[in-house]
C-alpha cells in the first residue's frame, strides 16, 4: 500500500444529480444550494413526529369528555 492521498470520489448533486463542485459543494452551483435551502425553510425535509410544537398552549380538554353534543 502506497501512502499517496487519493481525492474523494465526486458525489453527484443531491438535487440535479451533476458532478458536485467543490466551491458549492455538495452541490454542483449556486441555484441547487439555492433550491436546497428553499426546501429546508418550506420544511419539505421536516421529521414527522407525534409531539406538539412547544409554543402551543397544551390541550385543557380532558381524554374522554365529550362536550360536542
Amino acid at each position: 500500500m502506497d501512502d499517496v492521498p487519493r481525492p474523494k470520489p465526486v458525489r453527484p448533486c443531491p438535487i440535479c444529480g451533476k458532478p458536485a463542485v467543490m466551491r458549492y459543494r455538495p452541490f454542483c452551483s449556486q441555484r441547487c444550494a439555492t433550491v436546497d435551502l428553499g426546501r429546508w425553510f418550506g420544511g419539505s425535509y421536516r421529521v414527522p413526529t407525534d409531539e406538539k410544537p412547544e409554543d402551543t398552549p397544551p390541550d385543557t380538554r380532558a381524554e374522554g369528555d365529550d362536550d360536542e353534543r
